[in-house]
């Protein structure tokens, strides 16, 4: 009866940790959140809809520091796109001005990944990419090896995503004279 009630307590334990939302104090979301705004003050917890971490500046005013960015999940903002072997879990970055700051690929099942998504090379091509951009593979993003699917729908997740989250959160781009 008692080895029951720890294994209870156990379990509830751990169900809570792994409810617990992911905050900015987690040491590697924390490593990874920095790699994207390298000169982010601090970072806010995630919140928002769609959901998202605020990179924030040094304070504009006493009680209102400057945003320098957002950092979401795309497999947490719909519609999922799937690689090959299931969903890729990458942390995306993007600027106030549509830019985005960076990708991570942090988890994904590709049987091919070690030489699709995994090199440092084929997230770093999206820094400093606008989200205006087709984001087509072989024109403006490269196909790095002969794994299409997974390329592909990695970069429909980064393209997607980082729409979905600049129409909710940021101001529409100023509109362009006549030539």
């Amino acid at each position: 009866m008692r080895s029951a009630a720890a294994c209870v307590g156990c379990l509830m334990a751990v169900g809570l940790l792994c409810a617990a939302p992911q905050t900015p104090a987690d040491a590697r979301l924390r490593q990874q959140l920095s790699s994207l705004f390298p000169s982010a003050a601090s970072f806010s917890t995630k919140g928002g809809d769609p959901p998202h971490y605020k990179a924030l500046g040094p304070a504009v005013t006493a009680d209102s520091p400057s945003i320098l960015g957002y950092a979401f999940w795309t497999t947490e903002l719909e519609p999922l796109e799937r690689g090959y072997d299931g969903p890729i879990k990458m942390l995306v970055g993007v600027d106030p001005k549509g830019v985005l700051a960076g990708v991570v690929v942090v988890e994904h099942n590709e049987p091919y990944g070690n030489f699709s998504i995994e090199p440092p090379r084929f997230a770093a091509q999206f820094r400093g990419k606008s989200i205006r951009d087709p984001f087509k593979v072989g024109a403006d993003i490269d196909a790095v090896s002969r794994a299409t699917i997974t390329i592909t729908s990695a970069a429909r997740a980064v393209r997607n995503s980082a729409r979905r989250v600049a129409r909710q959160l940021l101001p529409p781009p100023p509109a362009q004279g006549p030539p």
